[in-house]
């Protein structure tokens, strides 16, 4: 693939996960501000198809442009970017060391436990102290438990809310990417070739 191409397909890739971040949904029994976007399927599409750099590229894109809509201070935005850099990180290293499906599916896994070890991280550092700015922790626990009684303390948010929740996520991005992966890689490279084809045709 030419630098054009690759920095082409960034582009969209990136335009494609900006729209699907404006789409969120929540999951039962999970903390009500933690939502689920298909943003991030996209971006681990990207990473097995043009690497690490590319798909970095996309997040911070996404991200840069969702921040001037920020309702969280930025701090969302930033949680983001390095939750998903963790996945795509990890995801593709483990990938390319024999790239193959089992071994995208290993990567898929593995990237999405270093997601969420990374979301508990930026939930404690980032998404909390902001929240905690606009009303009082007991309340930010209280809406949780409302919904979970299990959730009463900020182990009980990232254990029982924090964690499982980004599982199940990195769960949903990686049966996305498995099933859409091949197919758009395959439809990539024809383009490619046809492209290939057309330029020599003129020459």
């Amino acid at each position: 693939m030419t630098k054009v191409s690759k920095i082409t397909y960034t582009a969209i890739f990136a335009a494609i996960a900006t729209v699907l971040m404006y789409f969120e949904f929540p999951l039962p029994f999970m903390p009500p501000f933690l939502k689920v976007d298909l943003s991030g399927a996209v971006v681990l599409i990207g990473a097995f198809m043009f690497g690490i750099g590319p798909a970095i590229t996309m997040i911070g894109i996404k991200d840069l442009i969702h921040l001037t809509q920020t309702q969280t201070g930025g701090s969302g935005e930033l949680a983001d970017f390095l939750m998903l850099s963790a996945l795509v990180i990890v995801a593709v290293l483990i990938y390319r060391s024999h790239k193959s499906r089992k071994m995208a599916i290993a990567g898929c896994i593995s990237g999405s436990l270093a997601m969420s070890v990374v979301a508990m991280l930026t939930n404690y550092f980032l998404i909390i102290p902001f929240y905690s700015q606009i009303m009082p922790l007991e309340a930010i626990f209280e809406a949780c438990s409302a919904v979970n009684p299990l959730v009463t303390g900020m182990q009980g948010y990232l254990l029982i809310g924090v964690l499982p929740f980004n599982l199940i996520k990195g769960t949903i991005l990686t049966a996305i990417t498995m099933l859409a992966y091949k197919k758009l890689s395959v439809f990539i490279k024809s383009k490619q070739l046809e492209v290939h084809r057309s330029t020599q045709q003129a020459n």
